[in-house]
């Protein structure tokens, strides 16, 4: 029923979010009107006041309040006097989130709801919404746009499917047609958007529980949930989880009942908010609650509601060093901390887990990155590896006397491609009977390439990152006796 790449969906309680998707596997605009009701139009104040009543947060991750987004896209463009654009953020470049795949897959028209109820309170000349995976969520979505009649008013911009693409500032800078990276300064969207304008960016589920909140009024939505975070999350539960799926749940249940219900075995820990977020261990996660205070209270993050439990047989510390060489690969490479930092960091833990490092250098690695970055990826790659330090640490002992825990590492963590990632991992070779030191090749590519005192190379043995393959091939290039080689990495190298 959930067509290709889309997980299946359960539910704790009564649907909402996904509500009727239990009969059908997409909604289209009359099952979905049929299902939700009618649409209200709110005057800007009365959209303030309803976000602030049902205490809508950004469920993209920082979870920031919504009234107060909309409040400061409007004094922005009022001190201007812009226009507004609307941007839905439906990227979802976390390797483990699903949530906005469903929503677009299967109710997207819950999406256009939301976006379309402040695009009309602010009277905002465009609706945007950003996608990276393509498939049946962007048809799924373009369909949607012509059902409602809205293809002069919505566009659809597909941005590269990479995990920083869900950066608000990468997100931006795809849709005015530049390089789709954070923009290495702090800039509110609020204040320079889409087109230099004033723009209101949210994520794809936090329009969708706009425009629920809408239909059902502050008490009805607030009728589940705790009294503080009051309605329905969706969580993408994956990991060791025998049947993985998108999980709609009140706040407050237990993490454990959304675990049996996925067929989830926690082992020795599960992975909570993603990427950015934190281990929670196997004992905390017996206790925790869903919500964003259940799960801060007890060390984790609800991020962007994705549950990875660890599960029995695969290594903790392999499963965090492979995750963080992926997150190092996925830095845009234009600040200190994630061009050099991110691979420290990796390194540091790679030893680690290959039983002769040291926490004290992982954790020097991270001081190093944390605060510095041109925006939050190198903080919450620090997080989510510092987070492994302090849970694992028994396992962290065993390596370190024994080199291993004698586990696997499965692969249970969530990653794109990863066949594809693993073909293209090489490193640079040197064929010492042609070369003649010129040098050259250090000076394009100094990061893997240095020159010892008789200015002949001294090659960096680690894989080449994706970013800067090009710089090596310009090396290999220039090479006037043709002596550089980009050889398939041993394994040793890929660690």
């Amino acid at each position: 029923m959930n067509g290709p790449g889309v997980p299946e969906v359960f539910r704790i309680g009564p649907g909402r979010l996904t509500a009727g998707l239990d009969r059908t596997p997409r909604l289209d605009h009359d099952t979905h009107r049929r299902v939700h009701g009618r649409l209200p139009r709110l005057p800007v104040d009365d959209l303030i006041a309803l976000a602030e009543l049902g205490d809508l947060r950004g469920r993209g991750g920082a979870g920031f309040p919504f009234a107060r987004k909309l409040r400061a896209v409007i004094d922005a463009a009022g001190r201007r006097g812009a226009p507004i654009t609307v941007v839905v953020n439906a990227t979802e470049g976390e390797p483990a989130a699903a949530k906005d795949k469903v929503l677009l897959t299967r109710a997207p028209h819950l999406i256009l709801d939301g976006a379309d109820l402040v695009a009309r309170a602010l009277d905002a000349r465009e609706i945007v919404v950003g996608v990276a995976h393509g498939g049946p969520g962007e048809r799924s979505l373009l369909n949607a746009v012509h059902e409602r009649g809205m293809t002069d008013t919505v566009r659809v911009v597909r941005m590269p499917d990479r995990f920083i693409s869900g950066e608000s500032g990468a997100l931006i800078a795809g849709i005015n047609g530049e390089r789709p990276i954070p923009p290495g300064r702090k800039v509110r969207a609020s204040e320079m958007g889409v087109g230099g304008m004033p723009t209101m960016l949210s994520n794809a589920e936090t329009y969708a529980q706009l425009a629920l909140l809408a239909m059902l009024g502050v008490d009805l939505y607030s009728s589940v949930g705790t009294p503080l975070e009051p309605g329905t999350v969706l969580l993408s539960v994956s990991g060791s989880a025998r049947r993985p799926a998108v999980v709609e749940t009140p706040t407050g249940v237990r993490l454990r009942e959304v675990l049996d219900l996925c067929d989830a075995v926690v082992g020795k820990g599960v992975l909570l908010g993603g990427y950015h977020g934190t281990w929670m261990s196997a004992e905390a996660a017996e206790r925790a609650e869903v919500s964003r205070a259940g799960f801060e209270a007890l060390g984790g993050a609800l991020g962007a509601g994705i549950v990875v439990p660890l599960g029995e047989g695969s290594c903790p510390l392999g499963e965090t060093a492979r995750v963080a060489r992926y997150m190092a690969e996925q830095s845009a490479g234009q600040c200190g901390p994630c061009y050099m930092g991110l691979p420290d960091l990796t390194r540091a833990f790679g030893a680690l887990a290959d039983g002769d490092g040291h926490i004290e250098a992982v954790r020097r690695a991270a001081e190093i990155i944390r605060g510095r970055g041109a925006c939050g990826h190198p903080d919450g790659t620090a997080r989510f590896v510092l987070s492994a330090v302090d849970v694992f640490a028994e396992d962290i002992m065993t390596h370190a006397a024994y080199g291993t825990c004698g586990l696997p590492v499965r692969g249970v963590l969530p990653l794109p491609q990863e066949n594809r990632v693993k073909a293209r991992e090489a490193q640079l070779t040197v064929d010492w009977s042609r070369c003649e030191g010129h040098g050259l090749c250090a000076h394009v590519v100094p990061e893997l390439i240095g020159l010892d005192q008789h200015g002949y190379p001294v090659v960096s043995t680690a894989s080449v990152p994706f970013r800067l393959e090009g710089d090596a091939r310009r090396a290999i290039e220039m090479c006037p006796a043709l002596a550089l080689r980009l050889a398939p990495a041993p394994a040793e190298a890929r660690r």
